[in-house]
């Protein structure tokens, strides 16, 4: 071969590799850009800045997209008639996976749902059954009964109290399992209750709440859980202004009010929500019921340098025989879901 078509032969075996490049290079591309996943997500009236139950949520989307590179929108709702239009918005649009945040937007899910069949849909605390939706359920009255026990084990003057958020069957779930498990430690421990309202502005009113929290501190209660969203920062302000004591709940609020949260009952909402997100990413998104409790860490009480001081040792030590106890099934908590 002459040097001419020597050269001439290596020139087409360098531009053959350079075609390969360049086309491994445009296949690359079309994978990363396929690679995109975008989650939108409706929360309801409390909002991200609750500190409590849509904080969660919002926590489980912002960890999701540090971690696991997603793209996508959290909006919140204004009143009940904005679920099912802000999710058909984002159905019809290029949304892989949208999560709805609270048993409100039940009928908004199905219906949307139902519409858009090839799209996925996340729905927590309300069981919608459907294929193409995932319902996140969570086992409140066990950590809800943890906190009424540590609240009866500290309680100076035998009366706790209980404010939740809007009057349902959700919350009263919340409740019953705080009355029992405060019962099972001294059964004549005497628990306050009131909620809020009955719509979905109770999640939203801490006037109200503080006004409820005051009045029960006023009639002897020094330690109060409030299920309430972000009501239940009206309970905190009470909580420190009457030098009382007050539980958190969903989230860690332990720091919120440092001295005067007892505990917080962790509803990982942020853990179920990223989750749902890595396993949807991953192609392994299955429509169904799945529950969190304390014996896959989906429920729990927080204990850290904000609370630690507040809680004795020994008070501690029986927590945790409870909650292994509800764990092993030697200790069943009522569940108001099962009430007839």
């Amino acid at each position: 071969m002459t040097r001419i078509n020597q050269l001439k032969a290596a020139g087409r075996v360098l531009g053959l590799f350079a075609l390969v490049l360049a086309l491994l290079g445009a296949l690359a591309g079309k994978c990363v850009y396929a690679s995109e996943f975008k989650v939108g997500m409706v929360l309801d009236k409390g909002g991200k800045e609750d500190k409590s139950f849509n904080n969660a949520a919002y926590d489980g989307f912002k960890h999701a997209k540090a971690e696991l590179k997603i793209t996508g929108k959290v909006i919140e709702a204004s009143d009940d008639n904005s679920y099912e239009p802000l999710l058909r918005a984002m159905a019809s649009r290029d949304f892989d996976l949208i999560i709805a945040i609270g048993f409100a937007q039940a009928e908004a899910v199905k219906r949307v749902s139902k519409a858009y069949p090839s799209k996925h849909f996340v729905i927590v605390d309300a069981e919608v059954e459907a294929p193409n939706v995932r319902t996140l359920m969570f086992r409140e009255h066990e950590g809800s009964f943890l906190v009424g026990a540590l609240a009866a084990l500290v309680s100076h003057t035998g009366k706790i109290g209980f404010i939740g958020g809007m009057d349902g069957p959700l919350i009263r779930r919340f409740e019953m399992g705080y009355i029992a498990g405060a019962k099972y430690i001294n059964p004549r421990v005497k628990v306050i209750s009131n909620f809020v309202g009955v719509s979905v502005d109770a999640w939203n009113n801490p006037a109200k709440g503080k006004e409820l929290a005051i009045a029960q501190y006023s009639e002897g209660g020094d330690i109060i859980f409030g299920a309430a969203g972000a009501s239940g920062n009206g309970v905190f302000d009470a909580a420190e202004e009457e030098g009382r004591l007050v539980i958190g709940v969903d989230s860690n609020q332990n720091w919120v009010k440092p001295g005067h949260v007892l505990t917080s009952m962790l509803k990982r909402v942020d853990v179920a929500v990223f989750d749902t997100i890595r396993a949807a990413q991953s192609g392994q998104f299955a429509g169904g019921i799945f529950y969190y409790g304390l014996a896959n860490s989906g429920i729990d009480y927080a204990m850290d340098q904000y609370n630690e001081a507040l809680v004795p040792k020994a008070a501690r030590a029986r927590i945790e025989e409870l909650k292994k106890a509800i764990i092993d099934g030697k200790i069943r908590v009522p569940d108001y879901y099962e009430k007839k």
